[in-house]
């Protein structure tokens, strides 16, 4: 992701095309959501039984992506 970031720093400072920059910061906004949605569940699976774990997981996958 901190590559993206400088890479979109570099488009603007070259002033690039809106839309190709734009494109690159749709795609680093997904990689963020992705991260916080893994450290989420990693941080909600820890508290509850293990047995339960991969049942929780499932349903917090379904609500996230709601």
């Amino acid at each position: 992701m901190i590559g993206q970031l400088r890479g979109i720093e570099k488009m603007v400072n070259s002033k690039r095309d809106c839309h190709e920059i734009l494109q690159q910061i749709t795609a680093v906004k997904k990689a963020i959501d992705g991260l916080s949605k893994e450290i989420v569940i990693s941080d909600i699976c820890k508290i509850i039984p293990k047995q339960e774990s991969e049942k929780v997981e499932r349903m917090l996958e379904r609500a996230i992506n709601l």
